[in-house]
């Protein structure tokens, strides 16, 4: 496992490099929220990164965030699923998660929705919905053809906030390569304000590798792993 002190170090270096390419942008560093991508590290792993200062972090898979989290209850953090959500683990990832940031069709949300609405909170869910950009089989993510209805419909969902979207572009080697996916992604935000008559305030894009070309082009939020937590150990 990486060290504290190494944590601690990357963490820096991250924030340090999304401030530069925040005010190469002409935006302010503050505007952009760090999610740490925690997924297949340890519990103690997200606590160095908590006490480092890091308050957001992400995990994939529900059941190995269940499995980490009574060793993390006392930690005043945001808990992000970014990972693809089966539908019939929606009740739990309701129940252990404060963003649902990968919804990707409209049977999912409805059972987010009940499931949040059961829990008797008055806080609603937030959700982003991820969509599908580049054409691999291997990501998820709503198409774009059917990205404005379902956003229409979770609009609905009472007990979800719906902030805006997700996508994972395709794995370029030079960053830039994938600026005009995130400008795809940022052009879809701005139509659907306009279509919905709707503020999304969240354009979550960007990575370890390319989160600096992602604040170029407009991303609210980046989904930090390897550059944080070092190279990712065997899933839980």
């Amino acid at each position: 496992m990486t060290g504290i002190s190494d944590i601690r170090e990357n963490l820096a270096r991250v924030q340090e490099k999304i401030a530069g390419a925040a005010l190469r942008a002409g935006r302010k560093p503050e505007e952009i929220l760090l999610i740490g991508v925690s997924k297949t590290h340890p519990a103690e792993a997200i606590r160095a990164a908590y006490e480092a200062g890091l308050r957001h972090f992400g995990e994939n898979r529900v059941q190995e965030w269940e499995m980490k989290l009574p060793r993390l209850r006392d930690l005043e953090a945001t808990w992000h699923l970014i990972g693809h959500l089966q539908s019939n683990k929606a009740a739990r990832a309701a129940k252990t998660f404060q963003c649902i940031d990968s919804i990707d069709d409209l049977s999912l949300a409805q059972r987010v929705d009940r499931a949040q609405e059961e829990k008797k909170s008055n806080d609603k869910l937030r959700a982003l919905i991820e969509v599908h950009l580049g054409g691999e089989e291997s990501k998820s993510g709503v198409a774009e053809a059917d990205l404005p209805a379902l956003a229409e419909r979770l609009l609905q969902c009472e007990h979800l906030d719906f902030a805006g979207l997700m996508c994972i572009p395709p794995f370029l080697e030079n960053p830039e390569g994938a600026r005009p996916y995130f400008a795809t992604l940022r052009k879809w935000k701005e139509q659907l304000e306009e279509r919905l008559s709707v503020k999304l305030p969240v354009l979550s894009m960007g990575m370890s590798h390319d989160f600096e070309a992602a604040i170029q082009e407009g991303s609210t939020e980046v989904r930090v792993g390897t550059a944080i937590f070092g190279t990712r150990e065997k899933p839980l």
